[in-house]
């Protein structure tokens, strides 16, 4: 029994052909809008590559580029074909096509949803991918003078500005690097010495940060050395001043932000699978209804269209035999090219006639 079987005139049929042409190029601009938004999201992390550590975060961005590329391609035959389908005679060159052509693009499909899942899992890889790269830029952060790291510094500092941050999960993370280089510390200064002294690699730590951690909305003048401090300022409290430096973290912050996009982007991209679906439904039907136009022999009549000519269960059952009967023949196949002598008649029942006669057995020499 089919699967949503419906009855189709020819008006209905022309119609739906019509339908689908226009919806397929549609379907060519959503393909344009998943490569925008797979090379927006590229772009959007390589600003920030340096403080993320080497993880493999660009699949995603890569796979949206590439389903829309490959959206634009079958769309744009599945328009073609959809505009032939209004003539049934010019349905005969794309007779055989359609049906590998539905199967691919429902493969197709299928993949987009797989990119708009991967959109909403990509957060716990990328949180990870920040928490190293954060925590290696900040220890690079003193080193304004060695070539590759000297970047470093500006862009710490812009991070924490531009998205209102500070440190990787807080303000309390940069008390435990040194973020001061070692010749910009005054050695004559015996506190210097003892402090450097006091650890044990011979790091110059305190309780400060850099400015870029000062809040602009705090009403006092930025504090931002000596934070733990109360004694060292006037009117001080370090566990209640929290409007004097910025709070949140910048891994936090940058999770966020990229969590927002990927959301947005993932949406879109469910609602684009779902679209896609709907027109590969519309599509199955057309070649359906076409196909049993033909059989009865009269361009005219009307005919039935359906999603599956058999129940799921049996079409399941059809599809198993093949792939068993496939492999099957692919055993037998693999059994003669493994014996080089199989089919080959034994000599030793043969009949020899008038021409086939056995050769004479020749006497060795004495």
């Amino acid at each position: 029994m089919a699967v949503l079987r419906v009855k189709f005139t020819k008006t209905k049929r022309d119609k739906l052909a019509q339908v689908l042409w226009i919806l397929n190029w549609i379907s060519v601009v959503t393909g344009v809008i998943l490569f925008a938004l797979g090379l927006y999201l590229k772009v959007e992390i390589n600003k920030r590559v340096e403080l993320m550590a080497e993880r493999d975060i660009q699949y995603v961005p890569n796979m949206l580029i590439a389903v829309g590329l490959i959206a634009c391609a079958i769309n744009f035959l599945g328009g073609k074909i959809c505009y032939d389908c209004v003539d049934t005679t010019k349905f005969l060159r794309w007779k055989l096509i359609m049906l590998p052509y539905i199967v691919c693009t429902f493969f197709f499909t299928f993949c987009v949803l797989v990119g708009a899942l991967m959109c909403y899992s990509m957060r716990g890889e990328l949180e990870e991918s920040l928490a190293l790269g954060l925590t290696q830029a900040m220890r690079f952060y003193k080193d304004t003078d060695i070539p590759g790291r000297c970047f470093l510094k500006r862009t710490v500092d812009m991070l924490q500005i531009q998205f209102q941050c500070c440190g990787n999960s807080g303000y309390k993370d940069w008390f435990q690097i040194q973020w001061i280089s070692n010749r910009y510390l005054d050695m004559s200064q015996q506190h210097v010495v003892d402090r450097l002294r006091s650890n044990v690699e011979g790091k110059y730590l305190m309780d400060g940060v850099p400015f870029s951690c000062c809040n602009i909305n705090s009403p006092r003048p930025c504090i931002q050395q000596q934070v733990t401090n109360n004694s060292a300022h006037y009117n001080y409290e370090h566990q209640t001043e929290e409007l004097n430096l910025w709070m949140k973290g910048c891994r936090q912050a940058l999770l966020e932000y990229y969590t927002d996009i990927m959301q947005s982007i993932g949406l879109t991209v469910l609602i684009t699978w779902l679209f896609e679906l709907s027109v590969l439904t519309g599509v199955r039907y057309l070649q359906t209804s076409l196909e049993n136009v033909l059989r009865q022999g009269d361009p005219d009549s009307e005919s039935d269209g359906w999603l599956l000519e058999n129940s799921f269960m049996e079409t399941a059952r059809i599809n198993l035999n093949i792939i068993k009967s496939l492999g099957k023949n692919n055993h037998i196949d693999t059994a003669k090219n493994g014996d080089p002598n199989i089919d080959v008649p034994s000599t030793s029942k043969a009949h020899y006639g008038p021409d086939n006669v056995p050769p004479k057995t020749i006497k060795e020499a004495s």
